[in-house]
C-alpha cells in the first residue's frame, strides 16, 4: 500500500507571474533586460533593473506606515538588517521634516500633524 499525503496539506507550487507569449515562466534575466531597456528609453536619464522597483516599493510600504518586518516578509529576507538596507529614506521628507521640527528656529508655529504625513509624491527618493 501507497501512502500519499492529503493534497491540501501540501503546500500549492506558487504560480509564475510573467509568462512569454507562449505561456511558460519569462526567464528573470530576461525580465531584468526588458525592465533595464524600458528604463533606458524612457530618457529619465536613471540607470534601473527589476531591483529599482523592490528598493521603491520597500521605500513607499516604509514612508506610508507599513511595518519593516512585514516589508522584509514581502522581500523573503531571512535577516531584517538586509530589509533596512534596501528601504530608503525620501529626501524630500527628510528636508520636510527637518524644516518643520528643527528646534533652531523658535519663531515657528507647531507643526501641522496632516504636513508629517507620508504622501505618495515623493519622488526624489536617495540612491
Amino acid at each position: 500500500m501507497t501512502q500519499t499525503r492529503n493534497p491540501s496539506l501540501t503546500p500549492a507550487k506558487p504560480s509564475p507571474l510573467f509568462l512569454t507569449n507562449e505561456g511558460e515562466p519569462i526567464n528573470p534575466d530576461s525580465l531584468t533586460e526588458y525592465v533595464r531597456r524600458y528604463i533606458d528609453d524612457s530618457g529619465i536619464g536613471k540607470r534601473g533593473s527589476c531591483h529599482l522597483f523592490r528598493h521603491t516599493m520597500a521605500t513607499l510600504m516604509l514612508e506610508h506606515g507599513a511595518d519593516i518586518r512585514y516589508i522584509q516578509a514581502m522581500l523573503g529576507h531571512a535577516k531584517l538588517t538586509t530589509t533596512e538596507i534596501y528601504t530608503q529614506v525620501s529626501i524630500r521628507k527628510l528636508r520636510q521634516i527637518h524644516e518643520l521640527t528643527h528646534p533652531a528656529d523658535h519663531d515657528r508655529e507647531e507643526p501641522d500633524p496632516d504636513d508629517l504625513k507620508a504622501t505618495g509624491d515623493d519622488s526624489d527618493t536617495a540612491a
